[in-house]
Order: C-alpha cells, then structure tokens, then sequence
C-alpha cells in the first residue's frame, strides 16, 4: 500500500518534471528553475522530517550555510563562467552521492544485502566518476588547463585498466562478506576520481556542451543509485529524472554535431589523420598557427552600406562573443537595425558556446526577445532570403567546409548555411580555424565581409557605422 511519503514523492517528482519541461524553452526556463528549486528544497524537508531528524540544529546550520555560498556564488558569477558553475554543480552532486554512500558502507555493510552492498559501490565509483570530471571540465573551460585534449601516452589502455579495477573491487565488496571493507572503498573511490580525471582530459574544449551534458547525467544517476542504498524512493526518482534528462540533451547534441559519443569522449576525431590513410590537400586538418586563409578581393560595398539598404538580418552569436562578452553590443546592433525597420532573427547552432544553451544565456542577459532566438533547422532555410548574415565569434557552426571536407573532424556535421545569405559581415578575432582545427572556407567567398578584431569593438563600430 502507498504511504503519504510515497505519494508525496511522486508529487515533488512530477513537479521536477514539469520544472525540466518549462527550462527547456528560453521563454519558461526560469520559471522553470524556480519550479525545480522549490521542489527540491520541499524534497529535502520532507526527508528529514520523514526520517525524524527534522529538528536536529546541525543539518539546518549547514542547509543554511549551503545555501548562503550557493547564493554568492550564483550572484557573483558572470554570464561567460555559467558553464564552469553549472560544471561545478554537476561535480559537486555526484560528490554528495559518493560521500552518502561511503557513509552507509562504513556503518551499514554488515546489515545490508547483496543489492544494498552493490548499488552502494556503486553509487560511490559513479559520484566520484562524476565528481573528479566535473572538476576537470570546469578547469577547461575556465582556462586554468588546456582546452586542447590531454591525452596521455597509453590513455586508452590506462583507462581500461583502471574501470576494470574498479568493476572487480564492486563485485567483490558486494558479494564476498570479508572485513575491511571501509579500505576497499577508499580505494574504489580514489580509483574513480582518478577515472573521471583520465575520462575528462581527454576531452577538447569544443566538445565541452556535451561533456557537461553527459556529467549532468552521471549526477543524477549517482543519486538514483545511492537512493537505492538509503531505501529512499525519493531519491531515486528525482535522480532518474535527472540521469534521463542529461542523456537525453546529451543524445540531441551528438546528433546536432553529427558524431557519437564514443568518438567525443575518446577524442578519436579530433585526430583524424592518426592511422589512416595520407588525406587529401582537400582533407587535411589545418594547422591553426598556419596562415588562416588566402587574400580575396573585398566586397564593393563597405559593411554599414549593405546593412542600410538590407532589409532581412540573421545574427549568429558563437563562443568568441562569450570571450569577448559582446552581447551588449550585439544588442545595441539588434535595437538599431529594428529601430530602422529591419526583419533581425538569431540563428542559435546547438553546440555554440560551452554549455547547453550557452548562446541563449547570454543573449537574455541583455534581453533580446526570446522569439527572435531561432534553432538550427528552423532558421537554416531562411538564410538564401536573407540579406545579410552577421556573425559574431562563431567558427566551426558556420564552416561550410563541414559538407565537404572529408576526413576532417567536421565533415558531416551539421552547420548553420550562412554562406547563402546574399551578404555575410564576419566579426571574428582572427581568420585562424577554431577547435576543429580545420580552415573556415567560409571567409573566402566573394560576398563575405571580415571585420577582424574584438568582437565588442567591431560589433561597437558597426552600429555607429550604421548610424550615421
């Protein structure tokens, strides 16, 4: 029979769900958010007073203290370090997980039966997994370790050992009832964090949305796990939700890139050349220090004049608008072209930036209607009606070269087809390829414009060129 903590759990649980539903549009998302955070915080309530610990003073000093460095984080952080916390979040709920299970081994490995015994081993290699690649992947994406893939001699082999390790470790705590069990898991844990470390290093800082996507649902995984080995139904619900979530986001995004999971986490095609096959001039990957690309004659027109008589403008914001925090200025560049009469649409490519979303943050920081925000498929026919296609620090999602040059690690992938737009004005840093390393031939074409320099200031002098 169903208890009113069960049926309340599948309330809190539907609630989550509807929170997950309303982020997944820029328009609901923060409605969304506090739906989610609302449920979580009655969730946590309800498991205190259900287990009986309700009125114990030191769990409340530390959901007050959590709280209070949860929201000076949250205010402090600026709009082009949301991937590096949301990274951090990600690690730090899978570390919860491992702590919780750790505990349970410690005190209640004697009692516990051959499932308890091995959702809590578990529990603790994946919240750990998750813990250390966390870490990592903020660190990359924070620029305090190379961006590029690390990837030691023998990774492949070393990684296999390790997860190989740990697998026998679980079994072998979870079957066989022997004493000093508390050392095997210190191990198994240590050994996890080291995984999670040789699993993420590996991964190239273009690849990073996915990469947090795909820890996203570790954590939540690690909690459902470790919901089994507390018996709390709660716990395993809303750590479900989030596990199949993440895996969810982190399937359509492989699919927007057109490359598996497998090859991503692996760094397999960031090396294409490696045991193939000599590639053609065609297919070769471009070194990005190099010369970018070859002169080509300048467009008649200067940049304000095909802007003033255009009369349908798609902006399309990559990364280098995040490094250059250009979004104001892209704003400014919005509201003066619609002042003037003009259709203004953003093309949003599902991997731009270095987290979910990434692009539609910080365009509704500075508050650009969320209906101008156009996905891929959607705004892809539009562009050979477009008069004029504005780039703003995007590369790799906007390289036509990705339905031609083969062996390279974007051929296939889809991109955004800016190059039918009748004009394209470019406000990159540079002509040098991006993560892919592979030659933009994008900036070649006869009706492309290259505004070169930072994107704050060539976005700035753009709009006061159209001005005037």
């Amino acid at each position: 029979m169903i208890g009113t903590y069960e049926i309340v759990s599948i309330v809190l649980s539907i609630l989550v769900l509807v929170g997950i539903k309303l982020m997944s549009s820029p328009k609901t998302a923060v409605q969304g958010n506090r739906i989610g955070a609302m449920a979580m915080l009655a969730a946590v309530i309800v498991v205190l007073a259900y287990n009986g610990i309700i009125d114990v003073p030191l769990l409340w000093l530390a959901i007050f203290v959590g709280g209070v460095i949860g929201y000076i984080m949250a205010m402090r952080v600026k709009m082009i370090q949301m991937p590096q916390m949301v990274a951090l979040l990600n690690g730090l709920g899978g570390g919860a997980s491992a702590l919780v299970a750790l505990v349970e081994i410690f005190e209640r490995y004697k009692q516990m039966t051959l499932f308890g015994r091995l959702t809590g081993q578990l529990a603790l290699a994946v919240g750990a997994v998750t813990f250390s690649g966390s870490l990592i992947a903020a660190a990359k994406l924070d620029r305090r370790i190379s961006q590029r893939p690390i990837i030691l001699k023998n990774h492949g082999l070393i990684s296999n050992a390790v997860l190989l390790i740990i697998i026998l470790l679980i079994i072998t705590a979870s079957v066989a009832n022997i004493s000093g069990i508390g050392f095997i898991a210190i191990i198994t844990a240590f050994l996890a964090l080291a995984y999670g470390v040789l699993f993420a290093i590996r991964v190239g800082g273009a690849d990073m949305p996915i990469t947090i996507s795909l820890l996203n649902s570790f954590s939540g995984l690690a909690g459902a796990i470790c919901g089994f080995t507390i018996e709390d139904p709660l716990l395993v619900a809303v750590g479900a939700i989030v596990g199949a979530s993440g895996l969810i986001l982190t399937q359509i995004m492989c699919g927007a890139m057109n490359r598996s999971l497998v090859d991503i986490l692996s760094g397999s095609q960031l090396n294409p050349g490696i045991n193939k096959k000599e590639a053609t001039p065609q297919e070769k990957v471009i070194d990005v220090e190099k010369t970018p690309v070859t002169a080509k004659k300048s467009p008649a027109k200067s940049p304000a004049e095909i802007l003033k008589t255009a009369k349908k403008v798609v902006i399309v914001p990559g990364y280098g608008m995040a490094i250059a925090q250009a979004q104001s200025q892209v704003k400014a560049l919005y509201d003066t072209l619609e002042s003037q009469g003009k259709e203004v649409k953003f093309a949003i490519h599902p991997v731009a930036g270095r987290m979910p979303g990434h692009m539609n943050v910080l365009l509704a920081e500075v508050d650009v209607p969320y209906d101008k925000l156009c996905e891929m498929d959607a705004i892809n026919p539009e562009f050979s009606e477009t008069d004029v296609a504005i780039v703003v620090g995007a590369c790799d999602v906007i390289n036509p070269a990705a339905n031609t040059a083969e062996g390279t690690p974007i051929y296939g992938m889809p991109v955004l087809k800016v190059e039918e737009a009748k004009n394209v004005i470019v406000c990159n840093l540079d002509t040098k390829p991006g993560y892919s390393g592979v030659k933009n031939s994008l900036y070649e074409l006869p009706n492309v414009h290259l505004l070169l320099g930072n994107a704050a200031d060539t976005v700035k002098e753009l709009v006061e060129s159209i001005k005037q």
